[in-house]
């Protein structure tokens, strides 16, 4: 009879912050330290915007890959 192994639940679990509300991650990452995050496609952006996020990111890490 094999007993189930129990699994390891890491400590430092507890100090990591509550990752359920996004937006609020986000949110802070601009604030406290200057890091946007933003999809390409998110609809509070208009079309400009989407463009211009869409170039920034294809200038910074190039442009999208067809394998």
């Amino acid at each position: 009879m094999k007993a189930p192994t129990p699994q390891y639940r890491c400590p430092l679990g507890r100090l990591q912050p509550d990752t359920t509300d996004l937006d609020a991650m986000k949110r802070n990452g601009w604030r406290d330290q200057h890091i946007l995050v933003v999809n390409e496609s998110d609809e509070r952006l208009d079309f400009i915007e989407r463009e211009i996020v869409r170039r920034i990111g294809e200038r910074l890490y190039g442009g999208t890959r067809h394998d």
